[in-house]
């Protein structure tokens, strides 16, 4: 029973994060991106608080740890959710997606220059390499035309991608040695990000989102509430139960979603180019994977 309560949890968090790139395009065609930002931290920490309470999780001892929270809001939350709310605002959600699939690369790259021990060798090499051409595949930068992939999306992608790869090479060498609990520390990381969008953030503008019901409904219960509450609890479940290697493999699973969502329920043109592309990333990410197990 356990196990397949672990495998369901496992599909489930796959299909959040890959569905949450056509909430950000709904919502983007009202808002602006800072405004889903803001927004989806606000339904996100709700749940997330919620459980870290009922969990007893949070101590006002854990405060003296603040620098390190507002490093992981900022680099795994406020600049990562709004460089992809950006991004996909910019290109078609499907190719959003895909995008996303090279963060395990850009993870890859920041350990192995912040960090000792990261192993480089044939697999690891072959597929940073294999992963960034299927990624430069999927900008086509040669290309010209109403068709034109937008470089700049792209970099926004490539940009979070970045911000989200370091943050795991920060948690690993500052905050993994706190041995705090990790509902606490996606609690206060969740709510330092939510107190810096409410700080920036012009909420001028921002009913019309509420006035649209697939855009409301993707926005408070797609990308906030599930998106990020709920995954952030379903992850580290996973974590606990799999271990954090096995769990990374979710990341296989929303490139391969978000490519079904734009091309099925939104008809979006995906070519034989495409999905040889992500079939590049995606190989690029099990390979540097495979040269992290083989390090073990």
């Amino acid at each position: 029973m356990q196990q397949k309560t672990t495998f369901l949890a496992f599909i489930a968090l796959g299909v959040i994060w890959g569905s949450y790139f056509i909430f950000m395009k709904w919502a983007a065609d009202f808002i602006t991106p800072t405004q889903i930002t803001m927004l989806r931290v606000v339904f996100g920490f709700i749940p997330l608080v919620l459980v870290a309470f009922l969990t007893k999780s949070l101590a006002w001892a854990h405060l003296r740890h603040w620098p390190h929270f507002i490093a992981m809001a900022l680099l795994a939350t406020a600049l990562y959710y709004f460089a992809f709310a950006k991004g996909t605002g910019l290109l078609p959600s499907s190719v959003a997606g895909m995008l996303s699939g090279s963060i395990p690369l850009f993870t890859f790259l920041a350990a192995l220059i912040f960090l000792r021990g990261e192993p480089v060798n044939v697999h690891s090499v072959s597929g940073t390499l294999l992963g960034f051409a299927g990624v430069v595949l999927i900008a086509k930068p040669w290309h010209a035309g109403p068709d034109q992939i937008s470089l700049e999306g792209v970099l926004y992608m490539v940009g979070g991608a970045l911000s989200v790869g370091l943050s795991f090479v920060y948690a690993r060498k500052f905050v993994k040695p706190l041995m705090l609990n990790p509902m606490a520390l996606a609690t206060y990381q969740t709510g330092t990000a939510l107190v810096m969008l409410l700080l920036i953030t012009d909420i001028g503008g921002i009913a019309p989102v509420f006035g649209d019901t697939k855009a409301m409904l993707g926005l408070i219960l797609g990308l906030g509430i599930l998106g990020t509450g709920v995954a952030y609890i379903i992850y580290y479940f996973l974590v606990n139960q799999m271990g954090a290697i096995a769990a990374s493999g979710v990341t296989y699973i929303p490139p391969v979603v978000a490519l079904i969502i734009g091309a099925v329920f939104v008809g979006e043109d995906i070519r034989g180019l495409d999905i040889f592309a992500m079939g590049l990333v995606l190989t690029g990410v099990w390979r540097v994977q495979v040269a992290r197990q083989n390090a073990l």
